[in-house]
C-alpha cells in the first residue's frame, strides 16, 4: 500500500503494554503514512499498567515503525499524558527529529494551534485520587476485553458489534458532564490565550467542533484513541479532519507483524577466556603487597 502524504498526523492514547491496545492496527495505520510532523499526544506507552511479561511483539512493533518514520524524515512531538508522565522529568529534550515535551503551540499556515493532553484538567488522576484511576484503569482494561469477546460472538451470530464502554460513558449523566465540561474548559482557556485550535486526547472521545463563548469561538478537537474508537486527526489541504481506521482497507495489505525468537543462546565461555577479562588492578596490587612484604623479611 503506498503511503500517503500528511502534513500533521495527531495521535494519542495507544496505551502500549495493555490487553485492550490495538497494535496490530496501529501498524497497519503507521505504515500507510508519510507526515511531515508526527504528534503522539500522551499515554503512548501505558506506564501505569505496563508489566513486562506482557509487552508483545505487536507493540515493539509500533515503536519500530515509529523509529522508521523518524529515519525518512519525520519530525516525532511526544507529548507526555498521565499514564506515561513518568517521562515528564525529562520534558523538552530533543534528539534530532525527535522532541519531548509536556505541550505544543504550533503555527499551521497563519493558525495557531495548541495541543496537550488534557490530563491538567481531570483532578481524578492527581494525589489520593490516583489509586482509584489506576484501579479504574484495570478494570477498563478488563471492559475491553470483555468487550471484544463479546463482539466475537455476535459476529459468529451475524450481528453488528457493540461498544460497552460507550454505553457506559452515554447511560451516565455524570460521564456525559465531564467530557462536555472538558471541552468547555479546554476551549475557553485557548479562546483566552487567542489560540484558533485547541487538540486534546486523554478523554478517549474523538471530536471537531467549534466552540464560542462571549470571548470569542475555537476549533476543538480530540484525537480519541486506539483502544475502542481508533481514531486519529489528519491535516492536509487546509484542513483538519478526524480519521477513522477502516480495516476493509487493509484486508488485501496487511502489513507484516514481525516474529521475535525469545529463545536464550547457548553461553560457552570457556576458563582461559574469562581469566583475560580478569580485571587486573586487584591482581598487581595483591603482586605488589606481597613483594613488600618478602622485602623486609
Amino acid at each position: 500500500m503506498p503511503r500517503r502524504h500528511i502534513e500533521v498526523v495527531v495521535m494519542s492514547d495507544l496505551h502500549l503494554g495493555t490487553y485492550g491496545c490495538h497494535a496490530t492496527e496501529i501498524v497497519h495505520y503507521l505504515q500507510s503514512i508519510f507526515p511531515q510532523i508526527l504528534i503522539l499526544n500522551g499515554d503512548i506507552i501505558d506506564v501505569w499498567q505496563f508489566n513486562k511479561r506482557y509487552f508483545p511483539v505487536q507493540h515493539m512493533q509500533v515503536i519500530k515503525e515509529i523509529m522508521q518514520l523518524l529515519s525518512m524524515g519525520t519530525k516525532v512531538v511526544y507529548i507526555t499524558g498521565n499514564h506515561d508522565e513518568a517521562l515528564r522529568r525529562y520534558s523538552d529534550i530533543q534528539m534530532g527529529n525527535f522532541c519531548l515535551t509536556d505541550k505544543l503551540v504550533m503555527e499551521i499556515n497563519g493558525k495557531m494551534t495548541w495541543i496537550f493532553h488534557g490530563d491538567v484538567f481531570d483532578t481524578t488522576t492527581k494525589g489520593s485520587a490516583k489509586c482509584i484511576a489506576k484501579l479504574g484503569g484495570f478494570g477498563y482494561d478488563l471492559l475491553i476485553l470483555l468487550n471484544r469477546f463479546i463482539n466475537r460472538t455476535l459476529k459468529l451470530m451475524g450481528k453488528p458489534p457493540m461498544s460497552l464502554s460507550k454505553k457506559v460513558k452515554n447511560g451516565v449523566k455524570k460521564a456525559v458532564s465531564w467530557i462536555g465540561n472538558f471541552e468547555q474548559t479546554a476551549a475557553e482557556l485557548a479562546i483566552d490565550k487567542q489560540y484558533d485550535y485547541v487538540i486534546c486526547g486523554h478523554i478517549h472521545q474523538p471530536q471537531q467542533r467549534t466552540i464560542t463563548t462571549s470571548k470569542g469561538s475555537v476549533t476543538y478537537l480530540n484525537s480519541g484513541d486506539w483502544i475502542e474508537n481508533l481514531t486519529s486527526l489528519e491535516y492536509y489541504q487546509n484542513q483538519w479532519r478526524i480519521y477513522q481506521y477502516n480495516p476493509q482497507q487493509f484486508q488485501h495489505n496487511m502489513a507484516a507483524i514481525v516474529t521475535m525468537d525469545k529463545k536464550i543462546p547457548t553461553v560457552n565461555v570457556e576458563t582461559a577466556q574469562v581469566l583475560v577479562h580478569t580485571p587486573l588492578e586487584p591482581l598487581i596490587a595483591s603482586a605488589f603487597t606481597t613483594f613488600l612484604q618478602q622485602s623486609f623479611q
